[in-house]
């Protein structure tokens, strides 16, 4: 087996391999293009020569999309978070390898990747109930977009398919946020149960539910009145793990006197519950936890909140308590750059689109308050 070079252009090559057709064993050359140096075209021609004496070589004209897919569910292993490698990979398999995995990848055009968009939204539920929803289905076109985008990088593709397809369009989920008073009757509900400090950690602190269950006394400085926001729990097949902030760098968050009491309290019931069952207290246990101090399952937590909530008549998810508080914020005056700070959002932008329906009353406050410093100017300019 040979392998040689040919340049095309300065700094793209083409390197032929000679074959001999296992089915004919005639001789055939296979062509590859590649972009870099001399040497680095040289070290990849030797790299396939060695890839098809092992027999470990794919055949991109031959390559199905479901093989791919694999090959890029593997790639990604290491490189995205455990839960997110799970997501990818159960949108690979259950949702595109079913639609798309049969086709030739080379072969793989625009009008399929429509024509099963389209599919899926009207009968793609593997349990055969009906359709996906759009969002499910935007899922699918960005993973798939990101998978044949690597295809490109690998140049198993000229192009990449996916880019002249457009996705469904999906409706923003309307957000449910509590009033003041449905704050304090949900809090009032709570008090003495187990739901008690996640809510209060939800609708006065704005906290995630990741941060809520990986909260540890460590991080809560009660004479100082602050909570170290550093660590999320993230709930994988294999387990729950603990993983850096969602914008990545953590946070700090203001108590007030009414929850710095809150807390000593819950501290010091979790302390004497702990002690009965002969554990002792210490500042590496969890804020929310098990009774006999084990961390919760942020599952578990989604799940009892749900329960509390219905049974108090009150149709929202935990999530929602956060939004319930950056509502409250904004709505209150704080300055929206203090709300991304607090919120722990990556930039002003995502706190202000995402709170977008509190901004028309302050813009009508700042308006007000404009014409009412203008209005003072004209006064004092009339009195003279």
């Amino acid at each position: 087996m040979r392998g040689s070079l040919k340049e095309r252009s300065p700094g793209r090559w083409a390197i032929i391999l000679d074959v001999r057709d296992p089915e004919t064993g005639k001789r055939k050359r296979r062509w590859h293009s590649f972009a870099g140096t001399k040497r680095q075209a040289q070290a990849e021609c030797a790299r396939l020569i060695t890839e098809l004496k092992t027999g470990t070589a794919v055949d991109p004209t031959r390559m199905t999309v479901a093989a791919f897919l694999e090959r890029w569910i593997e790639h990604m292993q290491g490189q995205v978070s455990p839960r997110s490698h799970e997501r990818y990979a159960e949108l690979c398999r259950k949702n595109l390898a079913s639609l798309l995995g049969s086709l030739t990848l080379t072969k793989l055009q625009p009008a399929h990747i429509s024509a099963v968009y389209a599919k899926a939204l009207t009968s793609g539920r593997l349990d055969g109930n009906g359709g996906l929803s759009p969002r499910t289905v935007n899922h699918m076109h960005r993973v798939l977009r990101g998978a044949l985008q690597q295809a490109l990088r690998w140049q198993l593709l000229a192009r990449n398919p996916s880019d002249a397809v457009k996705p469904p369009k999906v409706e923003r989920r309307q957000m449910r946020v509590l009033d003041a008073d449905g704050t304090i009757d949900l809090i009032e509900a709570a008090r003495g149960t187990a739901m008690f400090v996640p809510i209060v950690l939800g609708v006065r602190c704005g906290m995630r539910r990741g941060e809520v269950v990986a909260l540890r006394w460590r991080n809560v400085d009660l004479d100082r009145g602050q909570i170290s926001v550093v660590a999320s729990a993230e709930q994988t097949e294999r387990g729950v793990r603990e993983k850096e902030t969602k914008s990545g760098r953590g946070r700090t968050i203001v108590l007030s006197a009414t929850e710095i009491e809150e807390l000593r309290s819950h501290r010091l019931q979790q302390a004497q519950g702990l002690l009965a069952l002969g554990v002792r207290l210490t500042d590496d246990h969890h804020v929310v936890a098990q009774e006999d101090g084990q961390p919760l399952q942020p599952r578990s937590l989604s799940n009892a909140f749900i329960k509390f909530a219905r049974k108090h008549g009150v149709r929202i998810r935990l999530h929602d308590l956060r939004h319930s508080h950056a509502t409250h914020m904004l709505a209150a005056g704080v300055h929206p750059k203090i709300a991304q700070e607090w919120l722990g959002h990556s930039s002003v932008g995502i706190t202000l689109d995402l709170y977008s329906h509190v901004l028309p009353g302050m813009q009508e406050e700042a308006v007000s308050r404009v014409d009412a410093v203008f209005q003072a100017a004209l006064n004092r300019r009339s009195r003279k």
